[in-house]
């Protein structure tokens, strides 16, 4: 019996046992050493004792697959060897590095720049509500405002915001930022899209590592008040995590080992000097964070990364504008090759140009992706065998390699994904960004375009441009698995063995198809602000003045849904809910009268009409608090799995009252208290 299999997953298996951040460096490296082997020696069999050469046909599709798979194994391999070198966690240094500013007595003065253009009021004004109390007192907010609508510039009066409006708007976010920094001169910058809340603290959690004169930029994760279509729309909001989190909990610190930190374009305090010598922000990159940050580093300066969410923003809220959002995020990486001040240019390091070059073959991996898409059904369509396996390879070569991977992957990406899971979720977006890589590679350029937010929807509905290549496929797909189902086929160097792996791969294909094609259906969003997931205890307030303790579960700007001991009270004009001492007590009204369930305790309610002062004070305390913003761990790969076959079945419900889409929050010990 070959207890190599047995023997080789025990390790992983341990590891999962313990947080990754608290494992000793050794632990990580012997990981990494075991994946290569792994992986070097299933790639010599795959050379040696893989492939069908019997035919033309044969012989080009098994090259075609090996071609594929070598690529996405070699190019995985790349992060797990930068991740070799140890990198900081800088969240072990904030508190000592704040000590040190304020005793330093050093006070820059911080301009907070806001590029927009076209985002609703209500996105906007929760930005500069953030901007404008943070508990640093020298900063000036700027809201660059490329669109010169009249009740933008209401607005920032209204909220002690300096305006600028450009007549021409010439090198998009770029050029709109560089117009500010020739109006403003304060010694440190920050940028904030116009979707981005910063925590009233943000400054002071950065100013600190700015002390070190070499440094130009200090870059916080991108964290979500709102799901991203895939996790909405799946349903698996507690199980599913953005796919951003992978790039700002793994990926980012890894590159910070490297001293080649990516610069976002959003959440960042920076040093005006340090721009100033690098000529601004890159107006001829599409991805001007990404290019600007490469610039910051081929002049000298260091960027840092700072893992602790210290702001969140809006996720794109179709699965369309999700999908294009990827694309320009693909298209500006790529066209970063041909910039002076991209990854191939001189000015940097061997291991900082692996490291910002991997985020280029991120994208380009999509084409041996679509290729490991469609490889199955040269089964039951082209009867031939792409790969010729035995079952002592499958256990002793193709089992160790891709069941270590599986097991490792959530480890070593600091539980920010699961791997098969994640897998099978991003399906949807292989055709489209495979597009967009050739595309790019064919010298074609589509401009910028603002990701659309805070839309209402009063129907569900699909993208067609998303849903016709997956239906392509999924026909496909099906035809390939009755040929396979068919006695009569006769498939070219077919083994049992063969066949088996083409019924289960078909099968795996059939349901991600099936997955990708669920993601794809947009629910209705009658109301489009985004609710949050707390336990918090408040007071519903009679007309009488008394108060009756209940807990609330979900709150928005719109609402509030609440868990109540007993039976809920009659709610009247003048019923008010109280919960924070920094806050008056706001009036509700029933959210529907059919929506409350008296049996189980719970009501949902609307708040009265807000004033102005309330509507912002009401954003300030849901988004602004410090450290109200929560780090999950996505839910275990295998009943997450189950969880999310049954959602690919109908109905399929849209947000409602008891069935928010939500996204958690953190409530201090000391907020959480009976009102009394």
């Amino acid at each position: 019996m070959n207890l190599l299999p047995l023997l080789v997953l025990l390790w992983p298996l341990w590891l999962q046992r313990r947080p990754e951040q608290s494992s000793p460096l050794w632990a990580r490296r012997s990981l990494i050493l075991l994946i290569t082997l792994l992986t070097a020696r299933y790639l010599v069999w795959r050379l040696s004792a893989s492939l069908n050469l019997t035919t033309t046909l044969s012989t080009s599709l098994s090259l075609l697959l090996l071609l594929s798979e070598g690529l996405l194994l070699l190019t995985g391999l790349v992060p797990l060897w930068l991740a070799w070198r140890s990198f900081p966690d800088r969240r072990n240094e904030v508190e000592q590095c704040e000590q040190r500013w304020r005793a330093s007595g050093w006070r820059p003065w911080v301009d907070i720049l806001v590029p927009t253009k076209g985002e609703p009021l209500a996105v906007l004004e929760r930005t500069l509500v953030g901007c404008c109390n943070q508990t640093y007192s020298n900063s000036t907010v700027w809201l660059l405002d490329d669109s010169g609508r009249k009740e933008v510039r209401k607005l920032a009066a209204e909220l002690g915001c300096r305006y600028l409006h450009r007549p021409q708007r010439n090198g998009a976010k770029a050029g709109n930022l560089n117009h500010g920094l020739r109006h403003c001169n304060g010694e440190l910058v920050a940028v904030f899209d116009a979707d981005f809340i910063p925590q009233c603290h943000f400054l002071e959690r950065c100013i600190g590592f700015l002390m070190e004169p070499g440094v130009a930029l200090v870059q916080t994760p991108q964290n979500f008040i709102n799901a991203d279509p895939v996790m909405r729309n799946l349903g698996m909001e507690q199980r599913l995590l953005p796919d951003e989190e992978s790039f700002y909990r793994w990926i980012e610190p890894v590159r910070d080992g490297w001293d080649a930190v990516v610069c976002a374009g959003t959440s960042f305090l920076a040093r005006r000097a340090a721009l100033d010598a690098v000529g601004g922000f890159v107006e001829q990159a599409m991805s001007e964070d990404f290019v600007t940050g490469i610039a910051l580093r081929r002049s000298g300066w260091r960027l840092l990364y700072l893992q602790e969410k210290l702001s969140a923003g809006l996720a794109a809220e179709t699965m369309a504008d999700f999908v294009r959002q990827r694309q320009r995020w693909a298209a500006g990486t790529l066209q970063s090759l041909r910039l002076a001040d991209g990854p191939l240019a001189p000015g940097l390091g061997l291991g900082q140009r692996i490291a910002y070059l991997e985020g280029v073959l991120h994208w380009c991996n999509n084409l041996p992706r679509l290729v490991l898409m469609l490889m199955p059904l040269s089964y039951g369509l082209l009867g031939v065998v792409p790969i010729l396996l035995t079952p002592e390879a499958i256990i002793s070569l193709l089992l160790p390699l891709w069941a270590t991977l599986l097991l490792s992957l959530g480890w070593l990406n600091r539980g920010s994904r699961a791997a098969f899971l994640s897998e099978l979720t991003g399906w949807v977006l292989t055709v489209p960004l495979t597009l967009t890589v050739i595309s790019r590679m064919l010298g074609r350029f589509h401009g910028f375009r603002v990701t659309p937010k805070h839309q209402r929807r009063d129907r569900g509905s699909w993208s067609l441009g998303l849903v016709m290549p997956l239906l392509a496929l999924l026909s496909l797909n099906l035809i390939n698995l009755a040929g396979l189902l068919t006695p009569e086929t006769a498939l070219e160097g077919m083994t049992t063995q063969g066949q088996l792996l083409g019924l289960l791969w078909a099968t795996l294909n059939t349901l991600s198809l099936l997955v990708a094609l669920r993601a794809c259906w947009d629910p209705a969003a009658s109301d489009p602000a985004p609710w949050q997931q707390l336990s918090l205890s408040a007071a519903l307030e009679d007309a009488g003045g008394h108060h009756h303790p209940c807990r609330i579960t979900a709150i928005s700007e719109s609402g509030v849904e609440v868990q109540l001991p007993g039976r809920p009270p009659p709610i009247v004009a003048s019923t008010k809910l109280r919960w924070s001492d920094e806050l008056p007590a706001l009036g509700v009204t029933p959210w529907e009268p059919s929506t409350s369930r008296k049996l189980a305790g719970q009501l949902a309610l609307r708040w009265q009409p807000l004033s102005s002062h309330e509507r912002r004070n009401l954003c300030r305390w849901l988004f602004t608090r410090p450290g109200c913003w929560v780090e999950r761990q996505a839910g275990g790969e295998w009943i997450s799995l189950l969880v999310l076959c049954q959602r690919i079945l109908p109905p399929w419900r849209g947000p409602a009252p008891f069935q928010r889409s939500l996204v958690p929050q953190r409530v201090s010990p000391a907020a959480d208290r009976e009102c009394r």
